[in-house]
């Protein structure tokens, strides 16, 4: 719910790049690569109770991934072996990706249905700790 969603006690968003990177060619500029590794390991330490890490697009997963695939597809399609690691990694919700969408069907039929299990789990399962 949208209730849900914005209640920063229980869902934390927490960009691969703190800051704007620019616009290029075909859309913004990919995150600026001294973003992560100086400040992802401070604010995840500000969230000791995370119960599911969604990798939304390549650079989280390139950058989270122990294993991982060729593409970002490699990742979705083997979203069981990420969720072993508490990573569930997903395409970026762009409209630029509706053709990656219209392209893989099996991503609503799927990997839609056990996002949401995961999801709806993650949300009942009371704080770590």
């Amino acid at each position: 719910s949208p209730e849900t969603f914005y209640d920063a006690d229980q869902v934390a968003i927490v960009p691969m790049g703190l800051c704007y990177p620019g616009r290029g060619k075909g859309g913004d500029l990919p995150p600026r690569p001294e973003c992560a590794p100086q400040w992802h390991d401070r604010l995840l330490a500000e969230l000791p109770n995370r119960r599911l890490t969604l990798l939304v697009g390549q650079y989280a997963q390139r950058y989270y991934l122990p294993q991982r695939g060729k593409t970002l597809t490699d990742n979705v399609r083997h979203f069981a072996r990420a969720l072993e690691a508490g990573f569930f990694p997903l395409p970026h919700p762009s409209p630029r990706n509706r053709l990656w969408l219209r392209q893989r069907p099996w991503f609503n039929d799927e990997v839609v249905p056990v996002l949401r299990e995961q999801v709806a789990t993650a949300m009942q399962a009371p704080p770590a700790g």
